[in-house]
């Protein structure tokens, strides 16, 4: 834990996580999600919760292009919802280094999705990093 009380951004970024899977079986966006908590979350929560909103559809196209023959929703909600948050992380141009990025996703992948989830999500997380490091 941070010397301020604060959260580590491994907490930041797992309740993101939650927030995000929250708001995909509520039906409703991430800001919806956001606005109604009587608790904000912590400053960096709250920052990946807005990117994912901001970047999705990039974020969304990047995945695509990576998992060519793997149409979204065929993967696992968690699976997809960690794709989101990673890839809406890389492309923040202030954001931490990819492999501190892809190093979270296969951790939150790996704890809260299924056995094969770390690897799927760092096969994919990779393709997106090697794909926007060339631009």
């Amino acid at each position: 834990m941070p010397p301020d009380g604060g959260a580590t951004r491994h907490q930041s970024r797992e309740r993101a996580l939650s927030l995000l899977y929250e708001a995909q079986m509520k039906g409703e966006t991430p800001r919806q999600v956001l606005d109604a908590l009587v608790v904000a979350p912590d400053e960096y929560c709250a920052h990946l919760v807005e990117a994912v909103e901001a970047h999705g559809e990039r974020a969304d196209e990047l995945i695509a292009q990576a998992t060519i023959g793997w149409a979204p929703d065929r993967m696992a909600v968690l699976d997809r919802l960690v794709l989101r948050l990673a890839a809406a992380e890389l492309l923040d141009p202030e954001g931490p280094p990819a492999a501190v990025v892809l190093d979270e996703a296969v951790e939150l992948a790996k704890e809260y999705s299924t056995e094969d989830s770390g690897r799927f999500v760092n096969g994919v997380l990779s393709a997106v990093a090697e794909t926007l490091a060339e631009r």
